[in-house]
């Protein structure tokens, strides 16, 4: 009787809080050097092959695969996210074998991805549960370089969609341009791209009358950079950081440099979607760095724990990617 008794408030809990609102979760993660094993003669993949430097082996991809899946179903708590930012990823083979050939089948993901011109053949893709977001349609913005026409790097991907509530959402993923060559000689490519990301966000919220802007990626800078507080946030208030906060109280980053943790993942949105009053809207405090114990490894070079990777420098550590994975929660009422 009291087991019955118990059951019975638990469904009375669970049915409540579910006529209610229901989280809506957006994840991204910097998958590092998501390669398959097949040459591609199009694309500069010659690290990741069999007989390639890496030694990458169908093993040793399969077991990335599985690594990925573990962090994914983790994030995902007691569901997977609705939503799942990746860069890093190299064609549609590697996002078919992760959502198909995978535990993540069950969970009825598609995906949709870019094809840049990147020299080390890297893209970025969004992940979506056809029951929580309804694909409208998607574009690759293509990044130029006009005082250097022979640089490269990642297109931004842009995808449009509906939400439960009927709500329009434009997401952005991201993956800039590295810090190669040092940060001030980079930056101005940043910057570059920050621009462009900027005006295609400007365009939106001046066509819509209620415009629903999320922007995710490994931005190679800090939220106080220039290229993210002063051009992809800006001053007009339309832009908010959800971790400009949390990097300055944290005590870990999303990706650790020898000592140093920064904050080069981040999740920005419309201050729209700030409005709890709104039927879907972002979940206050949700904003956070996904840190399990198992995607850690103590670190004998510096201070602490690192993240497990996949490869540290040459060695083959088989773990999870140099980066953490962060995420954040949306509610949406019925």
């Amino acid at each position: 009787m009291k087991h019955h008794f118990l059951f019975l408030v638990f469904f009375a809990f669970f049915f409540s809080c579910n006529s209610q609102s229901q989280n809506f979760r957006v994840m991204f993660y910097n998958t590092e050097n998501l390669f398959d094993t097949i040459n591609d003669p199009k694309k500069n993949d010659e690290e990741f092959l069999p007989e390639g430097i890496k030694h990458w082996s169908s093993y040793r991809y399969y077991k990335k695969i599985n690594n990925l899946t573990k962090v994914i179903s983790a994030v995902g708590e007691w569901d997977t996210p609705a939503l799942i930012g990746l860069c890093e990823v190299e064609n549609e083979k590697t996002m078919t074998d992760l959502t198909q050939h995978s535990l993540l089948r069950k969970m009825q993901y598609r995906f949709v991805m870019t094809d840049s011109p990147d020299d080390r053949s890297i893209d970025v893709a969004l992940l979506y549960q056809r029951n929580k977001f309804r694909y409208i349609t998607h574009e690759d913005i293509r990044i130029t370089f006009p005082k250097n026409p022979k640089k490269k790097t990642r297109d931004v991907l842009h995808v449009t969609g509906q939400v439960l509530t009927g709500d329009t959402l434009d997401i952005f993923v991201c993956h800039f341009p590295s810090r190669r060559g040092g940060q001030s000689a980079s930056e101005p490519d940043r910057m570059h791209v920050a621009e462009i990301v900027r005006s295609e966000i400007n365009r939106i919220m001046k066509n819509r009358k209620t415009p629903n802007v999320l922007i995710m990626g490994d931005f190679n800078d800090e939220p106080s950079s220039r290229s993210i507080a002063g051009i992809l946030v800006g001053n007009d208030q339309t832009m908010h950081n959800l971790f400009a906060e949390i990097e300055k109280k944290s005590d870990i980053g999303s990706y650790k440099f020898q000592k140093n943790w920064n904050f080069l993942d981040q999740i920005i949105v419309s201050s729209n979607l700030l409005r709890t009053e709104k039927a879907f809207h972002v979940k206050p405090l949700s904003a956070k760095i996904f840190h399990a114990d198992f995607m850690f490894i103590n670190d004998k070079a510096n201070a602490g724990k690192r993240p497990r990777k996949t490869f540290h420098g040459p060695k083959y550590e088989g773990g999870f990617s140099d980066h953490l994975p962060v995420l954040v929660d949306f509610e949406w009422i019925k």
